[in-house]
């Protein structure tokens, strides 16, 4: 018998939630209790290792899991040669570089000369060299949004998902460096049959979240101004209705972003009875 596809998955932090939300949609089963770092997936050949978000990359690398879930920005940060098998679409947030809201500093150019406090040095080093600013890059493994006010820089460069706590630091953003999300990586750009199939299961999750199904009732003399309205992977599903000819069932796929703008149009040309349903999984 083959070893298990292994999947490392953050066990703490802002990815922990959504990453477990994204496994129990794909329909994998499995029970962990706290101190768990491995458990099996009972309906997949498949091992989950629960690490710490910023060990996944050099798992991955290092041949100990087959595929990962972390931030880009980590990914980023860790110089690893991964490559990315899907956007997540959860855990999006900027690399940003602020500075004290006395800082007389209002774009990257003003930060030449300065000292720039960071959990993410390579990036940021990089960031700052490719666009010819020389700075001092500190390596901070948290706090960061308190280094100016110790004295240990003037500038930061942290991540950033509503802005409240550098605001709440007194800290203003000056420029993105770099925006982030969740990412499922893989260490072969040609994986195995087996990987390919979590990346394709994982891949149907998000796809289907971005989307929803709509079916409604609508006579045929509607169809053409409703297929304009929803025209679908290819073309709208026409079904007949029963004892009525001049009747029929639309069903229909749209993005989830437009739902609510597409509703009322549907009502104005006809559409009744019209159903709004979510997607488990979609493979297009």
């Amino acid at each position: 018998m083959s070893e298990p596809i292994r999947l490392a998955v953050p066990n703490k932090g802002r990815l922990q939630d959504p990453a477990s939300a994204l496994l129990g949609q794909a329909g994998l089963v499995y029970e962990k209790t706290e101190r768990a770092l491995s458990v099996p997936v009972r309906n997949v050949a498949l091992e989950l290792l629960f690490v710490r978000t910023e060990d996944v990359c050099e798992m991955v690398a290092d041949g100990a899991a087959h595929l990962g879930i972390t931030g880009l920005d980590l990914l980023a940060e860790s110089g690893a040669s991964l490559e990315v098998a899907a956007e997540l679409a959860f855990g999006t947030c900027r690399l940003t570089a602020a500075v004290p809201n006395a800082s007389p500093v209002e774009d990257l150019a003003g930060l030449a000369g300065l000292r720039v406090a960071t959990a993410h040095p390579r990036i940021t080093s990089a960031f700052f060299a490719d666009k010819g600013v020389p700075v001092t890059t500190i390596a901070l493994r948290g706090s960061v949004e308190v280094a100016p006010k110790l004295d240990l820089a003037d500038a930061i460069v942290d991540l950033v998902s509503s802005g409240s706590t550098m605001k709440v630091n007194g800290l203003r953003p000056v420029a993105t460096i770099l925006e982030s999300q969740a990412v499922l990586v893989t260490a072969s750009a040609e994986p195995s049959q087996e990987t390919a199939q979590v990346i394709t299961m994982l891949r149907a999750v998000v796809a289907a979240r971005r989307k929803r199904y709509l079916l409604m009732n609508a006579p045929r003399s509607a169809l053409d101004a409703i297929e304009a309205i929803i025209p679908g992977f290819d073309a709208p599903s026409i079904v007949p209705l029963a004892h009525d000819p001049t009747m029929v069932a639309v069903h229909s796929v749209v993005d989830a972003d437009e739902v609510w703008q597409i509703l009322p149009r549907l009502k104005v040309a006809g559409a009744s009875g019209i159903l709004v349903l979510p997607i488990e999984q979609l493979i297009p």
